[in-house]
């Protein structure tokens, strides 16, 4: 079973060296680019990868073509601040070994947030499809995409390693860039704002993930990501209402 691991970049060169390491046991690597800026291209052919430019429309438009461009039909997709654990590497090769059972595999992601590994607040086990046979899957979602499987899913040991915001600059800018994409895709579906939103919505959302998601076992990293959760919910409905109004 041969494999090509798929990334999408834009000014990784941080991150790249990391994940590339981890990937050298696959057939081919191919990094699909949105116009980086920094080292990006010179560190992803430094690794072998095919290195291929192409403007971002979208993250599920980005990353259906990144997997169009792989040569194998097995594919492992990750982001370049991600990284399989060994366990997960192991469990991979197992399959790439023996052959698949199933039309595509999810397994836990673990953040790394602020220096620490984040078990509850709703950020874990946050289980993800990243390998799979794109002849049965296709990405979807203008934010937060999602792989569809039409077929069955099972699921590997091993947790993928998300190197998340390293700063709450980071987080905060991160926010504001997801919000804008989450208020389009929701003024495209037809959603219109409300005040009750606007004043309900983030308070549900640093209770759940404070105390039903268990955020509070995290420590202040707990109560961190609880704000931040609220925070996001207030701007994405702030940025419909704004749009809205336009």
């Amino acid at each position: 079973m041969e494999i090509s691991a798929v990334l999408i970049t834009h000014n990784e060169a941080k991150n790249l060296p990391r994940v590339l390491e981890k990937l050298r046991w696959c057939e081919e690597v191919v990094v699909v680019d949105s116009g980086s800026t920094d080292d990006t291209s010179a560190i992803a052919k430094k690794f072998g990868a095919r290195f291929i430019h192409r403007n971002f429309d979208g993250f599920s438009s980005q990353k259906n073509f990144a997997d169009r461009q792989a040569i194998h039909d097995w594919i492992l997709s990750l982001d370049a601040d991600e990284v399989p654990s060994d366990d997960l590497n192991e469990s991979l090769c197992q399959i790439k070994a023996d052959g698949a059972s199933y039309d595509a595999y999810c397994f836990p992601r673990k953040a790394f947030y602020l220096g620490k590994w984040i078990k509850h607040s709703g950020w874990y086990p946050d289980k993800k499809i990243r390998f799979y046979d794109r002849r049965k899957t296709y990405w979807e979602g203008l934010v937060h995409e999602s792989v569809k499987v039409n077929g069955v899913v099972g699921e590997l040991n091993g947790d993928l390693l998300h190197y998340t915001c390293g700063s709450l600059r980071e987080h905060l800018s991160t926010i504001d860039h997801y919000t804008t994409l989450a208020a389009q895709q929701l003024l495209n579906n037809g959603h219109r704002p409300s005040i009750g939103k606007l004043l309900l919505a983030p308070p549900w959302a640093l209770f759940r993930s404070y105390w039903l998601k268990l955020g509070c076992l995290d420590g202040i990293h707990g109560l961190i990501i609880a704000c931040m959760s609220a925070f996001y919910v207030f701007s994405k409905y702030a940025k419909v209402w704004r749009l809205n109004t336009k």
